[in-house]
């Protein structure tokens, strides 16, 4: 099994793209171009550099037209975790009350990577939703559509890998995910997940445009469709002594989606992120 360094040195490169600024209903709010550039700093790249920069064409002098940051790293926080293919989750390591919590996720598939940010305030309201997209730099690769609800309909089969805080061996296990639309034009998704003895789960949501609002249950959340292939899951609202969880998904082909999962338990604490890769079979 790879390091959580060698998992995280596959996102090295130069990365254009934008941040985009996405209500909690899925309106794009503003749009800042952006270009990354993740650079090792020696020979067996133990040392990385991060440099950030953000072009703002509405700013009033030339000096803030460009937002930059600049970060060096030979270690890695304990807040997140990388999987083998480079995607990630990173978040707080404990949900507290009167505090901005929230989680960012990251996803690298060749030339073409997606972040996303989702951050509640202090009521545990929802506060911010950015959408990272970038491509590497010199090459054309090009953006998903937007998600659609029908591009989500059918069956879904594949893989996840669960990691856990405190870099135990990583638990995997086949899934199973089935999106249809019943009779009252609720959308009704059937998960089945588990090897030896396997958990079923289902759900139902409204459907109100690119947002699905699963709004029965312990934990409702809405499903927020979005450009690139992307769907962010954001909990109704964060509440003390309540499980929650965070999802970033992304369809990178028709018939192949990944999603990352960060949950928390009731105690507020951070207790795993999921990795699934999951294949269109029907």
């Amino acid at each position: 099994m790879k390091t959580q360094w060698e998992n995280f040195l596959l996102n090295l490169g130069e990365w254009h793209g934008s941040f985009t600024k996405i209500s909690e209903n899925g309106e794009i709010l503003k749009d800042t171009p952006s270009i990354l550039i993740l650079e090792s700093l020696d020979d067996q790249n133990k040392q990385v550099r991060l440099t950030l920069r953000r072009f703002n064409s509405f700013a009033k002098t030339p000096e803030s037209k460009v937002d930059e940051i600049v970060s060096e790293y030979q270690t890695l926080g304990r807040n997140l975790l990388f999987f083998e293919n480079g995607a990630f989750s990173k978040g707080n390591f404990q949900i507290a009350p009167f505090s901005i919590n929230g989680a960012e996720f990251g996803f690298v598939n060749k030339n073409r990577r997606l972040r996303l940010v989702e951050l509640f305030n202090k009521d545990g309201d929802f506060d911010k939703l950015t959408l990272i997209r970038e491509k590497r730099a010199g090459t054309d690769a090009s953006e998903n559509p937007p998600l659609t609800v029908d591009a989500l309909l059918g069956k879904w089969q594949g893989e996840a890998i669960t990691m856990y805080p405190d870099l135990r061996e990583p638990d995997t296990y086949p899934t199973q995910m089935e999106l249809n639309i019943d009779s009252t034009g609720r959308l009704v998704q059937e998960i089945t997940f588990g090897d030896t003895n396997p958990k079923n789960l289902t759900s139902t949501a409204r459907i109100e445009g690119s947002i699905l609002h699963f709004d029965q249950g312990l934990q409702p959340v809405k499903i927020v469709l979005l450009p690139d292939g992307a769907s962010a899951t954001l909990p109704v609202k964060i509440e003390l002594r309540k499980p929650v969880f965070f999802e970033l998904g992304w369809l990178i082909e028709p018939q192949l989606r990944q999603r990352i999962i960060r949950s928390y338990n009731d105690k507020g604490e951070w207790v795993s992120s999921t990795l699934v890769t999951e294949e269109k079979i029907k």
